[in-house]
């Protein structure tokens, strides 16, 4: 069954906002582009693809919470990307984390992991947290 996960946080900027529909399936159903993320764990692609830096964020996401899935799905299992979509005006790749995380949350009643954004202001306005993990990588503000 296909979920759809919302973010949306909300700021003197606009805020941030993403939504993200995706299924999880049993392993080797899907004969689609994949990213193995651990073990029998596999990210499957959408038809239209995404933006490298959306794939980083979510990857790192789903591997973050690898155990847990291998833990309870150890022979393995898909996760099917269907869509993530967001306005341009209120979105930043690291919102693709935010919002596959709870995904998974909602997906598999996980605990929460520490995954969160604030709005600071200044500068950087945006505060993100990992949970203590070191982010994938670092996106350039312009």
């Amino acid at each position: 069954m296909i979920r759809t996960s919302r973010y949306r946080l909300r700021s003197p900027l606009g805020g941030l906002a993403a939504d993200l529909s995706a299924r999880a399936l049993p392993p080797g159903k899907a004969a689609v582009p994949c990213v193995r993320i651990h073990r029998g764990v596999r990210l499957l692609l959408p038809d239209s693809g995404l933006y490298w830096e959306d794939l980083a964020w979510l990857s790192f996401v789903v591997a973050l919470r690898s155990e847990e899935l291998c833990a309870r799905y150890p022979r393995g299992l898909d996760l099917e990307i269907v869509s993530l979509d967001f306005p341009l005006a209120h979105y930043r790749p690291e919102v693709a984390a935010l919002v596959m995380d709870g995904w998974l949350r909602e997906e598999f009643g996980l605990p929460g992991a520490g995954i969160a954004c604030t709005y600071s202001g200044g500068t950087e306005p945006y505060a993100f947290s990992w949970g203590g993990a070191e982010p994938p990588l670092r996106s350039p503000r312009c």
